[in-house]
Order: C-alpha cells, then sequence, then structure tokens
C-alpha cells in the first residue's frame, strides 16, 4: 500500500471520527435547544379550548392497531422523601404522538436539559439529541414507570453523565400542565439490553434480581448505553415521584 493511499485512509477515518464526536454533537443539540425553547414559548400561550364531545355513535343495525431497553411494558408537595399520595397527577391533555416533543427534562447535577419525545426511535428521537420515552410505560406524574431512554454518545449525548447521579438527586419533569419532580433512588450499572424488567410498572431487573423494587409507585427510570462508546450494556438510574405542582 502507497504512503499516500495510507494517509488519504487516516484523513478518511480522521474525518469520520470528528463527524461522530462533535457534529452530531453540535447538531442534536442546537435542535435539541430550539425544540426546547420552542415548547416553553407554546406552553406560555393560552391552551386552546377542548373540542366538544362527538355525538354518540347510533347503535348497529342488525346486519351487521438504541440506549433503549428492549421489550416495554400524588405526591405531596413537600419534596424529598415525602411519599406519594394515592391520587394520580394531571394527566396530559391528550397523549403525544410519535416521535412529538412534549415535555422538557432537567437534571441539574449533570447540568442537563432535554425535550422528551414519544417513542424510541433513533432518527426520529435519540439521534436529534431528544430523550425518548418508552411508549408503553406511563407518562410523567402517572403511576407505574415513566421510563427514559437517551443517547450516552454522540448526537447530543444527553445521557453521558448520568452515571454520576446519586441518591437524592432531583430531576425534573416539565409538560404544559404541570412540572413533577422525581428523585433519584437507586442505580444499575450494568445489565442486558433484553433487561425489560427495568422499565416494568415495577421496575426490577430480571437479570440481577436484587436491584429495582417491589411495590407500586410512581417510578421514573432512565437508560443509556454503557460502557461509553459501546452498546454492549445498559446503565440504568431509578427514581421515585416526590413532588408536582401545576404550571
Amino acid at each position: 500500500m502507497s504512503a499516500e493511499l495510507v494517509v488519504t485512509l487516516g484523513v478518511v477515518l480522521l474525518l469520520l471520527v470528528v463527524h461522530q464526536l462533535w457534529w452530531t454533537n453540535r447538531e442534536a443539540r442546537a435542535d435539541a435547544g430550539r425544540t426546547v425553547r420552542s415548547l416553553q414559548r407554546e406552553w406560555e400561550e393560552p391552551a386552546p379550548a377542548p373540542a366538544p364531545a362527538p355525538a354518540p355513535a347510533p347503535a348497529p343495525g342488525p346486519g351487521g392497531g438504541e440506549g433503549a431497553v428492549d421489550g416495554g411494558p400524588r405526591p405531596s408537595a413537600s419534596g424529598r422523601g415525602a411519599a406519594p399520595a394515592p391520587a394520580p397527577a394531571a394527566r396530559p391533555r391528550t397523549a403525544p404522538r410519535w416521535d412529538q416533543a412534549y415535555a422538557v427534562l432537567r437534571i441539574p447535577r449533570i447540568g442537563l436539559t432535554a425535550p422528551v419525545a414519544e417513542g424510541t426511535s433513533k432518527g426520529g428521537v435519540l439521534d436529534r439529541g431528544y430523550v425518548g420515552h418508552y411508549t408503553r410505560t406511563a407518562q410523567a406524574g402517572q403511576a407505574g414507570n415513566f421510563a427514559l431512554a437517551g443517547h450516552r454518545n454522540t448526537h447530543g449525548e444527553p445521557f453521558r453523565r448520568i452515571d454520576r447521579l446519586r441518591s437524592g438527586d432531583r430531576i425534573t419533569v416539565e409538560t404544559r400542565d404541570a412540572v413533577y419532580t422525581y428523585t433519584v433512588g437507586k442505580r444499575l450499572a450494568r445489565t442486558a439490553p433484553s433487561d425489560s424488567g427495568v422499565i416494568a410498572p415495577v421496575p426490577r431487573s430480571n437479570i440481577t434480581t436484587s436491584a429495582g423494587y417491589s411495590e407500586p409507585g410512581y417510578y421514573l427510570t432512565l437508560t443509556t448505553c454503557t460502557p461509553e462508546f459501546s452498546s454492549r450494556y445498559r446503565l440504568v438510574v431509578w427514581g421515585k415521584l416526590t413532588a408536582m405542582r401545576p404550571r
């Protein structure tokens, strides 16, 4: 192989690395930032009046639907350590559409502000720097498990530092209707991508069965790839809902 060809291949590889480690982050962070600002402007506007209920249908005549884990299934106003009250929190006015950004996730410990979108597709959600909501899990503030996925490296890497989260750290989820505060409780440093138990309504690992919870509640789950620059395993952080305030 000639020296010129070796140099050319080296330059191409360097450009690919730069694209993955710098350009995708730059573009995804810019897109995510625009989306957060757009949501905040939208929420400041008066909410549209609800549509009138449709007339009942007539009775029928006689003739005759990556960074991710595979699978997927009222709090007090005081804050940290408070036990959730039994009544459910406010629900979104309408269910978000696939790939639609509809909430903002904030994690002060790691300086993260990112939009939350419905679904965990790469092109429509994760590769845009968004955090993806597992569609078969609860929504923010609802009983069950509000489970999210995000990239750890490249494409905005919103979850790159979630390994730094510790018990007691606060995480907020803001929607048009309310702001929900979750408090970090437990972590699972490594599990298989197939470990769907970590995003179950009562989250508990199917592999490391001592990791997770055993009683129904109002949970938050964050999942991402681990180790860095690999998708071999998943890192999991769990929290519980400890406060909710209307917007």
